[in-house]
C-alpha cells in the first residue's frame, strides 16, 4: 500500500479521535437529560421540538412501557412505508418532475419503500433515472433522517434499559425520534452538505442538461439536490445513492477531500454512540471499552481490505504487470485502491451502504472480508445506534459466556443476566443468518434467480451471498453484479430488510424492558469486569466465533473458492 493510503487511515483516524468523543458527550445530553434538566441547544431546537409535540399530540413528559416504545416504532414504520410507496407509485403526476419520470413498477416501489424504512437503501433502480426529484426529497431524504434516528431511539431506551433500577419505563418513542432528528441528524447534515457544496457536489433543482463534449456528441448531465441528500445518507449511516453509482460518481463525490469527510460521516455517530453509552450509564470506562471493541475490528478489517486491494491481482502480477498502484478494476483513479478498501471497510462495518467503487470488481479476499463484515452483524461500528445496540447483544452473551466458565451468575453493569434474556438474544442473533443463508440457498437452485447472475461459480455465489447479507444486515451495498430489479430479488431482499430490522429491534426492546425492571446487586471479588481489555478481546472472540460458524461454510464456497482458484 502506498504512503498516501496510510496517510488518508491515519487522517480518518485523528479525525475520528477528535470528534467522537466530543459527539457522544452531546449525543448523551441530547437523551439523558429529563425532568426539566437543560440540555444543549435548548433556546435553538426547544420551540421547534414543542411545535411537534402539539402537532402530533404527544406529552413529553409521559414515558412508555417497553411494548408501547416497540408499538410506536412499529405503527410510525408502517406509516412511513405506506407514504413513500404511495409516493414512489404516483411520482410521475406529481410536480418537481422535471425529467417527466414515470412511477415505479409495484414490485420496485415496494422494495425501496421497504429499503429506505429499514434504513437499509438498498437501490434495485439507477437513481438519477427512475426517482423525480420530489420523490428524492420528500421521500427518500427524509426517511434517511427518520429511519436513522428511529435506531438512535432504540439505542437511547436500551441504554436506559440497562442503566435504570427497578423502572418500567424506557422513555418515550415520539420524543426520542424527534430529539435525534432535531437535535443531532438535522445540524451535522446541513454542516456537512455545506462542506461537500464547497468541492462540487451538485444541489440544484434543474433536470438533465444536454451538453455538447469535446468529441461533439450530445450528453445529458444530471442534476438534482444531491448534496442535501448526501450528507445525511453518510451520516445516518443509510447509503442510497442519488445517483446510480452512487459515491463512485462525481457528482457525489468529486474530490479527495470529499471522499475523506464522507468516510469520515459514515463513522462519527456509530463511533460515538459509544462514548454516549458511557455517559448515560455513569460508567465512562464501559464507553471506551466499547469504543475499543468497536474500533479493533474495523481498524483489522479496514486495513486488511486495503492490503488486499492495493496489492492487486496475483495473476497479472505474474505477467509481470505494473500493479504499484493497486487493483484498479472498478475503482476510480481519483481515489485509489487504498481509499476504495477504507471506504468498503467503513461501508460494510456500519448499516451505511454507499459504495465508492464497485465491490464486484475487488479481489476474491477483498470482497470476501467485505463480506464478511457485514455478517458479523454490523456492530463495528454498526449503523446509527443499532450497532451500540448489537454489540451490546454480543456483550450479554459473553457475560453469559463467562459466567458458565467461572460457574457464577452472569452480571453485566449490576444486573443478573438470567434465561429470558440469554432466548432473546438468541433470537437476535439467529432471525438475521436465517434469512440470509435460507434466501441465498433458495436464490443458488432457482433458474429465475440465477439468471439475474452476471457470472457463474464461486463468484456467482459471492453475489448472491453479499446481496442477502447486504439486505438482511440492513446494509444497502451491492456487488454490482447482480440483477435485482425482477420480482424474486425485489420481494425476498424486501422480506429479508424487514426481517434485519424488526427481528433485531424488538427482542432488544424486550431485553432493555427485562433489565430495566431489575435491580443491581452489590459487585463482589468475583464479578467480572467489563471495562478491560481481556473482555474486550472476550467480546470479539465471541462474534467471530459466532459469524465463523454460521457463514464459514457459505464463505467458503463463495469468495474462499475463487481465491484458491485464481
Amino acid at each position: 500500500m502506498t504512503v498516501t493510503g496510510w496517510a488518508q487511515f491515519l487522517a480518518l483516524i485523528a479525525l475520528l479521535g477528535l470528534t467522537a468523543p466530543v459527539l457522544g458527550r452531546y449525543i448523551a445530553a441530547v437523551y439523558g437529560y429529563a425532568d426539566g434538566d437543560k440540555a444543549p441547544g435548548d433556546r435553538l431546537f426547544l420551540p421547534a421540538e414543542r411545535l411537534v409535540y402539539r402537532l402530533c399530540r404527544v406529552d413529553p413528559e409521559r414515558e412508555q412501557h417497553w411494548t408501547r416504545y416497540a408499538f410506536s416504532l412499529l405503527a410510525f414504520s408502517l406509516m412511513s412505508f405506506l407514504f413513500l410507496y404511495a409516493l414512489l407509485r404516483a411520482q410521475g403526476v406529481l410536480p418537481l418532475n422535471p425529467d417527466g419520470l414515470p412511477g415505479l413498477d409495484p414490485h420496485v416501489a415496494f422494495n425501496a419503500a421497504v429499503s429506505f424504512m429499514t434504513n437499509t437503501n438498498w437501490q434495485a433502480y439507477a437513481g438519477e433515472t427512475t426517482m423525480s426529484h420530489l420523490s428524492q426529497m420528500s421521500g427518500l431524504t427524509v426517511q434517511n433522517f427518520v429511519s436513522a434516528s428511529a435506531g438512535m431511539a432504540v439505542m437511547a431506551a436500551f441504554i436506559r434499559g440497562i442503566a435504570r433500577r427497578g423502572a418500567t419505563t424506557l422513555g418515550n418513542f415520539w420524543v426520542d425520534l424527534t430529539r435525534g432528528v432535531v437535535r443531532v441528524l438535522l445540524p451535522l447534515s446541513f454542516l456537512v452538505a455545506l462542506v461537500l457544496v464547497t468541492q462540487g457536489v451538485v444541489q440544484n433543482l434543474n433536470g438533465q442538461t444536454v451538453v455538447t463534449t469535446v468529441e461533439g456528441t450530445a450528453q445529458a448531465v444530471p442534476g438534482g439536490p444531491a448534496a442535501s441528500q448526501v450528507a445525511i445518507k453518510q451520516l445516518g449511516t443509510n447509503g442510497g445513492g442519488f445517483f446510480d453509482t452512487n459515491s463512485a460518481h462525481p457528482f457525489e463525490n468529486p474530490t479527495a477531500l470529499s471522499n475523506l469527510v464522507q468516510t469520515w460521516a459514515i463513522l462519527i455517530i456509530p463511533f460515538s454512540m459509544a462514548f454516549a453509552f458511557g455517559h448515560l450509564c455513569g460508567d465512562r470506562r464501559q464507553g471506551r471499552a466499547v469504543f475499543g471493541t468497536m474500533f479493533a475490528v474495523w481498524a483489522f478489517m479496514s486495513v486488511a481490505v486495503m492490503l488486499l486491494e492495493g496489492a492487486g491481482n496475483p495473476l497479472l502480477g505474474g505477467m509481470g504487470v505494473d500493479q504499484s498502484a493497486g487493483y484498479l478494476e472498478g475503482k476510480e483513479t481519483r481515489f485509489g485502491a487504498a481509499a476504495s478498501g477504507l471506504w468498503a471497510a467503513a461501508t460494510t462495518g456500519t448499516s451505511n451502504g454507499s459504495v465508492n467503487a464497485m465491490h464486484d470488481s475487488f479481489t476474491p479476499l477483498g470482497g470476501g472480508l467485505s463480506m464478511l463484515h457485514m455478517m458479523f452483524g454490523e456492530l463495528n461500528p454498526g449503523g446509527a445506534g443499532v450497532g451500540l445496540n448489537g454489540l451490546l447483544v454480543m456483550v450479554i452473551l459473553t457475560v453469559f459466556i463467562a459466567g458458565l466458565m467461572i460457574g457464577r451468575t452472569p452480571e453485566y453493569l449490576g444486573k443478573k443476566v438470567t434465561a429470558p434474556e440469554i432466548k432473546l438474544v438468541m433470537l437476535y442473533l439467529l432471525a438475521m443468518p436465517v434469512v440470509l443463508l435460507g434466501f441465498a440457498a433458495a436464490s443458488a437452485v432457482n433458474d429465475a434467480a440465477l439468471a439475474s447472475l452476471n457470472n457463474t461459480g464461486p463468484h456467482g455465489l459471492s453475489e448472491i451471498l453479499y446481496g442477502y447479507a447486504s439486505t438482511a444486515n440492513n446494509n444497502g451495498s451491492a456487488f454490482a453484479g447482480l440483477n435485482a430489479a425482477t420480482w424474486w430479488y425485489t420481494t425476498t431482499m424486501g422480506v429479508a430488510m424487514l426481517v434485519g430490522r424488526f427481528l433485531l429491534i424488538l427482542p432488544v426492546l424486550a431485553i432493555a424492558g427485562s433489565l430495566a425492571r431489575k435491580r443491581p446487586v452489590p459487585a463482589t471479588v468475583s464479578t467480572l469486569p467489563t471495562h478491560t481489555p481481556m473482555f474486550g478481546g472476550l467480546v470479539v472472540a465471541v462474534v467471530v466465533i459466532v459469524a465463523g460458524l454460521t457463514f464459514l461454510p457459505a464463505l467458503t464456497l463463495g469468495p474462499v473458492a475463487e481465491y484458491f482458484s485464481l
